[in-house]
């Protein structure tokens, strides 16, 4: 559960950021609101939402969760792990491009998929394949 509940808060940043949330049919945060509604409501609906604080809760009470929020949170787990392997194939197939097109722009908020977009027709078929692989073109 620890191990979950960490990949959840660490990498749910990176997977909303990334842009993957449009690929999944049902993202990650929807996933454990839906599985863990009754525990949500039970133990955790007096904690402020963010910083993984309903995370820490629901692990806090990880005796009491039923077998559906406890799916619910391995799902989650599991769609963030597969958005990071895709970030991660994405980024080395891409390294060379991002290096020559958009070593000065900072990361977050979406700017380096942005700016691989703006150069589009710079880019290698590498980086394209990539991209239309893992959904993000």
């Amino acid at each position: 559960m620890r191990n979950i509940v960490m990949v959840l808060s660490v990498f749910c940043i990176v997977f909303l950021v990334a842009g993957f949330a449009a690929a999944q049919q049902k993202g990650p945060v929807e996933t454990v609101l839906d599985g863990c509604k009754a525990e949500i409501d039970s133990f955790c609906k007096n904690v402020t939402p963010g910083e993984a604080r309903v995370l820490a809760c629901l692990y806090a009470y990880e005796d009491k969760l039923s077998n559906r929020c406890e799916y619910a949170l391995y799902d989650a787990a599991t769609q963030l792990q597969r958005a990071i392997t895709a970030l991660a194939y994405t980024a080395n197939e891409c390294r060379d491009d991002l290096k020559n097109y958009c070593s000065d722009i900072n990361p977050g908020g979406g700017r380096l998929l942005q700016c691989i977009d703006n150069n589009k027709d710079k880019i290698s078929s590498r980086c394209k394949q990539a991209m239309k692989d893992v959904g993000l073109k």
